[in-house]
Parts: C-alpha cells; structure tokens; sequence
C-alpha cells in the first residue's frame, strides 16, 4: 500500500534544510540602469564540488503532471546543488527528502506560489522537476565538471502525492 504525502505551501523556513526558495519577497534589492530595474540580488548559495566544477545555466522544457502522484524514485547531485527558476506563474512541486546513511527519508512536498523557485542543496534528496497542469520552461543553474554527480534511490513502497485540501 504507498504511503500518503499531502503538499504545502513552499515557505523558506518550510524548505531551509533542503535548499532556499527563491524570491523577491524579502530578497536585498536596489535600482540599477537609470532606477529602471530593480535587482533582486544575492538569492541564492550555488554549491559546487568536485574537480573542474563550474556553474552551468540551462533551459528546461518539461511536461505537466497531475495530483495524485505516484513517487517512486528520487535523486541527489553529491557535486552540486540546482536551482529552479520557472519562466511562467505556474506553480510546480518540489518534492525533497531527509538522509539518513545515504538512504531518502521522510518525503516532504511543496507547491511553489508565482514568482517562486528554489536551489536544491547539494546532496539533498529530491523529485523530479515536476510542472503543475500546464507545460512549463525552468531557468536551471546546476554544476557542469568531472565526476559523478547524480545518484538515484527506487522506494520499495512508494508514495502518493495527494492534491492539497
């Protein structure tokens, strides 16, 4: 029988041993060119690991999905965090897990308010990119370089990701 994980509201203290959200809400920010832009500065720690680490910037074009949702794998990058920055208001789920010795625990997912991303720390357990209802295209910031950075765990039971009330 899988396991039940009904989502909520991505907050930053809600995310914070997982990574950071990303969003201009409470972000350091000033006026550049003129006082015609707004720079929303600084949002996120970019960790890299690993020889010839650097940071890549990516596009991603993804798929919907749909509530409910089965989880039967996540991943971690041991070299690298990722951040996710959506080009629309759509919202998306993130779904992330505790360690323990090397193994995913406590699967916690989230679903993120327009405007907000988030940067998956480096070695945290999480989801797919997982876009909500519509076909969604993500800024993605992660590490290119040597190594193995991607590793992968299938649940015996798996779980199902409910829609939230």
């Amino acid at each position: 029988m899988p396991k039940r994980i009904v989502p909520c509201k991505l907050t930053a203290a809600a995310f914070a041993g997982h990574g950071q959200v990303i969003e201009k809400d409470g972000a350091d920010s000033f006026p550049i060119n003129n006082g015609k832009c707004i720079r929303f500065h600084d949002l996120v720690n970019i960790d890299l690991a690993g020889p010839s680490a650097r940071p890549i910037v990516s596009l991603f074009s993804s798929k919907p999905y749909a509530l409910p949702l089965t989880l039967r794998m996540v991943e971690r990058h041991p070299l690298g965090s990722q951040a996710f920055y959506p080009l629309s208001r759509n919202p998306f789920l993130v779904t992330v897990c505790d360690d323990e010795d090397g193994t995913p625990v406590n699967p916690q997912a989230f679903i993120t308010a327009p405007g907000q991303g988030v940067n998956i720390g480096r070695d945290v357990w999480h989801g797919v990119l997982t876009p909500l209802g519509e076909h969604a295209d993500f800024i993605v910031v992660d590490r290119g370089g040597e190594g193995n950075n991607h590793q992968m765990h299938v649940f015996d039971v798996p779980y199902v990701i409910e829609p939230p009330a």
